[in-house]
């Protein structure tokens, strides 16, 4: 623990908050504790003193008296590769368990088939039997992350969304971009790096999409950007690729609709950007503008070759990082946290790439 803090604890007491408020310290502890009455005016008055004195309860004594432990669950898609997004917001989590270890909390983690509502379902009915102290996931399938969410505030469980929401859910909180200003940021840099007379192309590398919200919303969003300029709907073509396993088909089949209709620019929704650039590769197709998501390895590589444009990074380790500390002032310190938390949407170019400042 922080040994400033434990020095504020000891110095700032209860007692000391009730002198300086003129009150006992039974009013005191029902203001901090939200129990029984107190006048409004007192407890406004409490509280900006405590405020004033940067007060903070020893939560540490107090669960090490009681020997409690606190159990905290997650549920992200299981990552293809250690070098996949979905490994990213674990090294947030894993830098915040670090250092609230110490308050006898423990994470248990649970991943899930991108391509499977069953396995989902699955972990999702592991946690409920588990019956964890908090929860963050990603509410990937919206049917089932639907029923998931019943069964959690059935058992008072709080949970968090990461990456992606789905709107007055109960969620004690968002930690995640805004997914449809993030569409409508890639729409204004393709509309400002393609020709007007050219075809646009966008394109989710997902399965059933009405349960994919957070690309749905990027997509719109970037709609929207085309929408306000009056620019011609029919120029921009959206398709779903719901399995690269296949032997090359379907990038034969991407191949054709991009010389068909002219594409001369490319939006991919999703971190699967790499996809289309060994395309652009593969056929040595020239004058395309390609933006897609996340700062993973093969994005990267093909982002400093010139093959992809831009990419726009949403801190996935900063919303694991957050995700789980917003668990630990709502358990522990019982404290009330933001309902939605955006995350920054950088743009990422192969120039600046090597001097951006990722998570500490």
């Amino acid at each position: 623990m922080n040994q400033l803090v434990v020095e504020q604890e000891k110095q700032i007491r209860i007692k000391d908050i009730a002198k300086r408020a003129g009150v006992s310290i039974g009013t005191v502890d029902r203001v901090l504790h939200k129990r029984g009455e107190v006048a409004e005016s007192t407890r406004e008055k409490i509280l900006k003193i405590i405020e004033e004195l940067d007060y903070h309860p020893n939560y540490l004594a107090s669960i090490l008296a009681s020997n409690k432990t606190v159990t905290f669950a997650t549920l992200f898609p299981e990552p293809p590769s250690p070098e996949g997004y979905w490994n990213k917001p674990f090294i947030g989590i894993n830098k915040r368990m670090d250092e609230i270890r110490q308050y006898g909390v423990s994470i248990q983690p649970y991943t899930f088939s991108q391509s499977s509502a069953k396995s989902f379902i699955k972990e999702a009915g592991k946690i409920i039997e588990l019956k964890p102290d908090g929860v963050v996931f990603a509410p990937f399938f919206s049917k089932e992350s639907k029923a998931f969410i019943n069964q959690l505030k059935g058992n008072n469980i709080p949970f968090v969304f990461i990456d992606s929401e789905i709107k007055a859910a109960g969620q004690l909180s968002y930690i995640g971009q805004n997914s449809f200003q993030s569409g409508l940021l890639a729409g204004k840099l393709l509309d400002s790096f393609t020709p007007g007379n050219n075809s646009i192309l966008v394109i989710h590398f997902a399965k059933e999409m009405d349960n994919q919200n957070h690309l749905v919303q990027r997509e719109k969003g970037f709609y929207d950007w085309f929408d306000k300029k009056g620019s011609l709907k029919e120029n921009i073509h959206t398709i779903e690729i719901g399995d690269t396993n296949a032997e090359g088909g379907w990038m034969e089949n991407l191949y054709q609709i991009i010389i068909q209709k002219n594409i001369s620019g490319i939006f991919v929704t999703s971190s699967k950007v790499f996809y289309v650039a060994r395309l652009i590769k593969k056929y040595q197709l020239k004058n395309i503008c390609l933006i897609g998501h996340d700062l993973i390895k093969e994005n990267v590589e093909y982002l400093k070759e010139g093959v992809v444009e831009f990419l726009l990074c949403q801190r996935p380790e900063e919303q694991g990082y957050n995700a789980v500390n917003k668990l630990f002032r709502h358990v522990i310190q019982k404290r009330e946290v933001a309902k939605e938390n955006y995350t920054s949407i950088d743009i990422i170019t192969k120039e600046n790439v090597d001097y951006y400042k990722g998570f500490k």
